[in-house]
């Protein structure tokens, strides 16, 4: 070919799908759906919760099996054991910076905006009914030996039936670590989880064709049990909370991904998909094993998604760290609590811990706040129930954020240990390369872009 022909042959374009074809799409007409249905009809709406627990439920079914077969693989696949420990080191690390500059944000928007001083409750008058006491109860509970006890399993196989992702994670690094130090002997359990995990993808393939509708559901049940006027009750936390969540996600997360020269609005584009989800079914478990995979073709290598990304779901949750702030000092306001620099600053170390503490557990961001209110003793724990009716809402921010940060972390772990793949990670996010959706043979081309 000569050098005028090559000069004037088109540039490739990456293969565009229809739109009708895009998961996110279908998902957002279902959650648009879902308020319809729960703000036309209250109580049809709150009865179609079933919908979107079940979808929950079976993403749930596959993501600890999915935690196991990438953790064991990338430790599998690593030379030197020594890197396992590195990675594990520096994600600790960036962990407790970027869940403490989460928690000093909160602190300081809490007390910038003051949402909690004009609703003058009295402190008597509030009493713990229902789930909320159950909650309470649990943090109560909760004590410092809590996050120690929570990662041991009793039993290997009781940390996959119990869905406690973080046991999951101590069991599955054990494993990968037995594997490498028997050696050519274990190559063939090696294999055989490599196949294992080809196979759960398959089926999370298949389980995310049910994703519009149990966005639907979940939409619907929100709506419909809690109306759209709780919205407006306790307005200005539930707006100061996703204002200070955008901030530390555009702001704090952006500068970390400017610091190896990526963009966090191509990153958040790329992952749009998977915020879709998590904005229709108010969980980021529903899309922790399509941010493995995506993260994992934009430059990291595996070893280091498999670490960063599961463990950060238990110790790297910024989002729930924003709101924790926010809810324990906005209790206070709320009952004329007074707090002084030094017992707000208290309030935050006490978080540093409890904010791990009861990982893998439901209704987490509540048994925490009550563990925290508990731990102050200032504060009334019965106050959690000023707040309770906006969780539901609140918990979508949660979700969002911890997912952003969560992929903006092993972006930087990976950065860090000198493995990323930066001309990768930008010719992804950008949009520039086709790359390889690994569809196995077996199931076909799929109806929709799902993964």
């Amino acid at each position: 070919m000569s050098a005028t022909s090559a000069a004037a042959a088109p540039i490739a374009r990456p293969h565009r799908s229809a739109w009708y074809r895009k998961l996110y799409i279908w998902v957002l007409v279902g959650i648009a759906a879902g308020i319809g249905v729960g703000a036309a009809w209250p109580g049809t709406g709150a009865n179609l919760q079933p919908l979107g627990s079940t979808f929950v439920s079976m993403i749930t079914m596959v993501v600890t099996p999915i935690i196991f077969v990438t953790i064991v693989g990338g430790i599998a696949g690593v030379d030197d054991l020594r890197k396992v420990g590195r990675i594990g080191v520096k994600s600790l690390i960036y962990f407790e910076g970027m869940t403490t500059l989460a928690l000093v944000l909160g602190l300081v928007a809490i007390d910038v905006f003051h949402p909690g001083s004009s609703i003058h409750a009295n402190p008597a008058t509030l009493k713990l009914t229902g789930t909320a006491a159950q909650y309470a109860s649990a943090g109560k509970a909760q004590g410092f030996w809590s996050i120690l006890t929570e990662i041991v399993p009793s039993s290997a196989f009781g940390a996959f039936a119990s869905g406690n992702d973080l046991q999951v994670v101590f069991f599955s690094i054990l494993f990968g670590v037995a594997i490498k130090l028997v050696g050519a002997p274990a190559a063939g359990i090696a294999a055989g989880v490599d196949k294992f995990g080809k196979v759960m993808f398959a089926i999370l393939r298949i389980i995310m064709y049910a994703a519009p509708v149990g966005a639907f559901g979940a939409m619907a049940f929100t709506v419909g049990k809690y109306g759209v006027h709780t919205l407006t009750s306790l307005g200005s936390l539930i707006g100061l909370t996703y204002g200070a969540s955008a901030v530390f996600v555009v702001v704090g997360l952006g500068a970390v991904c400017a610091v190896f020269r990526l963009n966090i609005l191509a990153l958040l584009r790329y992952i749009k998909d998977e915020l879709v989800i998590i904005l229709g079914t108010s969980s980021s478990e529903t899309v922790l094993p399509q941010l493995m995979r995506k993260v994992e073709r934009a430059g990291v290598p595996e070893d280091v998604v498999g670490l960063t990304i599961p463990t950060g779901y238990s110790f790297n949750l910024d989002g729930t760290c924003i709101y924790l702030t926010l809810a324990a000092l906005f209790v206070a306001q709320a009952t004329g609590v007074h707090l002084s620099l030094a017992q707000q600053l208290g309030i935050l170390a006490i978080l540093l811990l409890t904010s791990k503490g009861a990982a893998g557990v439901t209704g987490s961001g509540f048994i925490v706040l009550a563990a925290t209110l508990a731990s102050v003793g200032s504060i009334p724990v019965a106050g959690i129930m000023l707040i309770f009716g906006i969780d539901r809402f609140m918990s979508t921010c949660r979700a969002l954020t911890n997912a952003c940060g969560n992929v903006v972390g092993s972006f930087a772990v990976a950065a860090w240990e000198g493995v990323l793949d930066r001309d990768k990670a930008v010719r992804v996010l950008g949009g520039h390369d086709d790359f390889d959706r690994e569809q196995p043979e077996s199931v076909g081309q799929p109806a929709l872009e799902t993964v």
